[in-house]
């Protein structure tokens, strides 16, 4: 290697702009000129894969996909000739070429792209804060279209570069002091106007939006307090700032007859906001306050008014002026938010709040059926409402991930087609982008899963279902470290999510912070949820008779939080006691004989249950380090319910280990599309490079 730099540099270096129109220059700044166009889009390909050698058969099929095989190899071969010459007659000789791949030498690049990586990096991003401003949203390799095997190629390149900047961007926003992360978030929105980011600076105010009580002596199901909750937590969520409390927290303590004070501490906020809405024949009336979550004294109140009109054609009732005092009362500056695209028709909008509501009742049976049909009916009104869509691609997946289901993965297509149409219509739908990565899961594709997270939480990092789902996707590749902030904003955004809290236990185990894991266990049992995590803990503790027992009391959740594998039948309570017990031994025990017998129970279910990849047979399978099985299971199918095993798949405890230990696993994690998004992405803390190179 320092051979071959040696002679990059007395041999020249080039520096590329890849942002807007490609061009190359020597570095005394004289421009090379490449007019024969695929030449130079060879070359812009190999700036973009700098640290790789490209297949020449790719290449050539990349660039002339009209002509025969030996044709456009042929036209390869003569463009790499015409490029060379062209390169050498400015000093420059970067090519590496071989009989069976092309690459550059290392050492011989400099781009804008990389010093604009490089400086969001570095502890001053003063330069990649200019760099940003003078790009502006000039696309990648910005030109005609080509042919459309390459023209699909460049488009998935920038979008992969475009999500790898929003999270670097975001990731620098948070480490930078106020006035930085100012200027970063300006300099952002020159180039995405979507762009919203978290803040988690000290002064940060953290809030919950309860549910607005109702009086109505009109009539009619307009759902007017959901209404105005949902357009205030829509605003409040999109200023920096604030730290809005998830709606499934809230909903879940909401129920429990708390008071204020009460609640504040079981959320985690400083401040929650109570309101009520009154409607009658002159309009509506909406009272709300903010008031402190440690004394339960009022803030900040007010009294709104207006029409039905002002607030389903216009939601002018909760304007920039109440936002604005209410900001003012937390001593803080309003920022404005991204536009909204809602529907401006009542019914369309009432039937999107009742379904809505309805998909939060996660375990009611029948729910997100219902949620479903809701959404659809809304649509029909309105087809163009684009958070509509979003919500229906949601309760698709959630289907999908935690009721008894046969089609996971056609409904887990199904909500990715909701979620590109909600895009479609409105760009800063961040949740639908989060979904879209769920799916590729299920087309074995994770780096696209990545770039979709990473997309979702730069263009929505105030949703916490996006932030857990960022968390989740870098879990699954093994990524613990990188994952943890994301998880923790979760579980800062949604402290009484009992997903949240698995999620915290796996990053901890895998990041070997047993202790740690088994706070987040406890947290997860405490909240009423399967306490399997907990387990895991224990059992990476060496308290193996503890989790024995843990596993075992999970039972009494099988049918309700704990579903059934779809087409089995329901088991008396003898069965279901004799099964876990005896799972918890083979998971838990330590005994090799327990493990062994339990490999072969799982072994029998998946030859014979109606889903072979269910859940109930995949998670004992990784906790057991049964390698042929799980390395079977998720080669030929991975869907929403089994996918949120493999962030235990990287927890270095025997026997959980021998999967990622066993020599085919780098072969398994090739097939289903790991290895790729590891190289584009960066490779698990386990595995700091590919093993099978030398």
């Amino acid at each position: 290697m320092e051979q071959a730099e040696t002679q990059v540099a007395a041999q020249g270096w080039m520096k590329a702009t890849l942002f807007g129109d490609f061009r190359i220059e020597t570095p005394s700044r004289e421009l090379v000129v490449l007019s024969n166009r695929r030449a130079a889009l060879l070359l812009a390909v190999l700036c973009l894969e700098p640290d790789h050698s490209i297949d020449r058969e790719a290449l050539a099929r990349l660039l002339w996909p009209d002509r025969f095989l030996a044709q456009a190899k042929a036209s390869l071969r003569q463009c790499l000739l015409d490029l060379r010459r062209k390169l050498e007659d400015h000093g420059v000789d970067c090519l590496i070429v071989s009989r069976g791949e092309v690459a550059l030498a290392p050492g011989s690049l400099a781009c804008d792209l990389f010093e604009l990586e490089a400086g969001l990096l570095s502890d001053d991003p003063a330069a990649a804060i200019a760099t940003l401003l003078a790009i502006g949203n000039r696309p990648l390799v910005q030109g005609p279209p080509l042919n459309p095997e390459f023209d699909e190629w460049i488009a998935s390149r920038r979008d992969h570069v475009d999500a790898q900047l929003r999270a670097a961007i975001s990731a620098a926003i948070r480490n930078s002091s106020n006035a930085t992360s100012e200027r970063l978030l300006e300099a952002a929105r020159a180039r995405f106007p979507s762009y919203r980011t978290f803040n988690r600076a000290a002064h940060q105010a953290r809030i919950a939006v309860l549910p607005f009580s109702q009086i109505d002596s009109v009539g009619g199901n307009f759902y007017l307090a959901d209404g105005i909750v949902d357009e205030l937590s829509t605003r409040l969520g999109g200023l920096s700032g604030i730290a809005l409390a998830g709606r499934t927290s809230v909903a879940a303590v909401i129920d429990k007859g708390r008071t204020v004070t009460e609640i504040a501490s079981d959320l985690g906020v400083d401040y929650v906001i109570e309101g009520e809405v009154r409607r009658d024949a002159q309009g509506i009336g909406v009272r709300m306050a903010l008031i402190s979550g440690q004394y339960g004294t009022e803030v900040w109140s007010d009294r709104l008014s207006g029409s039905i009109e002002d607030f389903f054609d216009g939601r002018k009732v909760i304007g920039a002026n109440v936002i604005a005092a209410m900001c003012h009362a937390l001593d803080l500056t309003a920022s404005p938010a991204p536009s909204r695209k809602m529907t401006h028709d009542r019914e369309a909008y009432a039937l999107f709040l009742q379904a809505r509501a309805m998909i939060q009742k996660i375990g009611v049976e029948g729910a997100f059926a219902k949620g479903i049909a809701f959404l659809e009916q809304a649509l029909e009104i309105d087809p163009e409402f684009a958070e509509c869509w979003t919500a229906l691609a949601n309760a698709h997946i959630m289907t999908a991930a935690i009721t008894p289901s046969l089609e996971r993965v056609a409904q887990s297509a199904e909500a990715a087609r909701c979620a590109e149409r909600a895009i479609a219509l409105d760009p800063g739908q961040g949740h639908a982008f989060s979904i879209l990565g769920i799916h590729e899961w299920t087309r074995f594709n994770p780096a696209r899963a990545l770039e979709m997270a990473f997309e979702a939480y730069a263009r929505d990092p105030n949703d916490a279902d996006v932030c857990s789902r960022l968390g989740s996707c870098l879990l699954y590749l093994g990524k613990a470290r990188e994952a943890l902030p994301y998880v923790e904003e979760a579980v800062d955004r949604d402290p009484v999510y009992g997903r949240n809290y698995a999620m915290l236990a796996s990053a901890y185990l895998s990041l070997g912070e047993i202790d740690k894991a088994l706070v987040a266990g406890q947290r997860l049992a405490d909240l009423g949820n399967p306490s399997m995590w907990l387990a895991l803990a224990q059992m990476a503790a060496g308290d193996h008779e503890a989790a024995v027992q843990t596993h075992f009391d999970t039972r009494f959740y099988l049918g309700t939080i704990i579903m059934r594998p779809p087409g089995m039948p329901p088991m008396d309570d003898a069965a279901r006691d004799a099964y876990f017990g005896f799972a918890a031994r083979g998971i838990f025990s330590g005994n090799p004989a327990d493990r062994a017998a339990y490999c072969q129970i799982l072994d029998g279910l998946h030859a014979a249950m109606p889903d072979p990849y269910d859940s109930s047979i995949a998670f004992p399978a990784i906790w057991m380090g049964h390698s042929d099985l799980v390395m079977k299971i998720y080669s030929e199918c991975i869907h929403p319910a089994n996918m949120f095993g493999l962030m235990s798949l990287w927890i270095d405890v025997d026997p959980i280990n021998r999967t990622i230990r066993d020599p085919r696993f780098m072969d398994f994690a090739e097939r289903i599309g790991m290895v790729e998004a590891w190289e584009r992405f960066g490779w698990p803390d386990l595995l700091p490079a590919d093993p099978r190179r030398p």
